[in-house]
């Protein structure tokens, strides 16, 4: 299996950073991905409820995050990149799914149109931009430009080269602005991910997440690793790093991820004002309309019974 963490971003058991000199290499001489890869360890698979206690106390903690960030009128913004089928949206889904979506938006762009082709690279994820108070979530970001674009031709080289000169200025930019930036490269094997995708492929209730684009890049395979590790040695910046999450097991990234959120952000919890329920003042006479007069839905679940 071929983990595609580039040599100079592998960690150590204790999780500190290992030189790429120093990093072991576990490649096997002249097999199919022999190009700086290794193969992911093997832990074994958490237990159910275990994950699920674990989960829920995680969840809980970005409420309160959440709370936090509208109290104190920050602004948080986390990107989820990685492989197709790697488990971004399966971790955007449990990271929001206890929070209020009135401040809290998940941005995924639709392919460009022509009038934003036409534009500064980087203006139309502008206006997905948090205000203040908000958390924003991008399921795929600008970095599209350092991956599927130079991998599928749909830019051009100086158009390439050109984001990778601008994007460290552009993420400064949002931090010296007092955005909060939090990037994340879900990394996934190469039979992982055809294993994930011969799931969705076989299931009518998933086959709509398998696109072409899905299957192409089974074949690109290493042409995105290398377009991922330049897009690394440009964009993993000391202000604004990538934090790579190992992401053969769902789960288990899930719960590192949302760990690892939690202990960037300097959140606290917000004390609210105790609330009492009213009780409810004595009838003034009202009548409700006659349910005759009013069209209900079929009690299709009377049927099941």
């Amino acid at each position: 299996m071929a983990n595609d963490t580039p040599a100079q971003h592998r960690h150590a058991k204790g999780g500190d950073p290992v030189p790429a000199s120093d990093a072991t290499d576990t490649r096997i001489p002249g097999g199919p991905h022999d190009a700086g890869d290794d193969t992911p360890p093997k832990l074994p698979k958490l237990k159910k409820k275990a994950y699920e206690a674990e989960l829920f106390r995680l969840q809980s903690e970005l409420v309160k995050l959440q709370e936090w960030v509208r109290a104190s009128g920050e602004r948080l913004v986390i990107v989820f990149e990685g492989r197709d089928a790697a488990g971004k949206g399966s971790a955007i889904k449990r990271v929001t799914q206890y929070l209020n979506s009135r401040h809290v938006r998940v941005a995924a762009l639709p392919a460009p149109t022509e009038r934003q082709k036409s534009q500064w690279y980087f203006q139309k994820y502008v206006e997905h931009l948090p205000a203040a108070g908000e958390i924003v979530l991008f399921d795929r970001s600008w970095y599209n430009r350092a991956g599927v674009e130079r991998v599928m031709g749909f830019c051009t080289p100086a158009e390439h080269k050109r984001f990778m000169a601008q994007c460290p200025v552009f993420e400064q930019l949002l931090i010296d602005d007092g955005i909060m930036l939090r990037k994340y490269w879900f990394s996934v094997s190469d039979a992982e991910q055809e294993k994930r995708f011969a799931s969705r492929l076989e299931d009518p209730m998933r086959q709509w997440k398998l696109s072409p684009m899905d299957l192409e890049s089974i074949a690109r395979w290493e042409d995105y690793s290398r377009a991922k590790d330049d897009m690394f040695i440009h964009t993993d910046t000391p202000a604004s790093p990538w934090f790579v999450v190992e992401s053969e097991d769902k789960k288990r990234s899930r719960l590192n991820m949302i760990s690892h959120l939690l202990s960037t952000v300097p959140y606290e919890e917000v004390t609210h004002p105790p609330i009492t329920l009213p009780e409810r003042p004595a009838s003034t006479g009202y009548r409700r309309t006659p349910r005759e007069l009013q069209t209900y839905v079929p009690d299709h679940a009377s049927t099941l019974s």
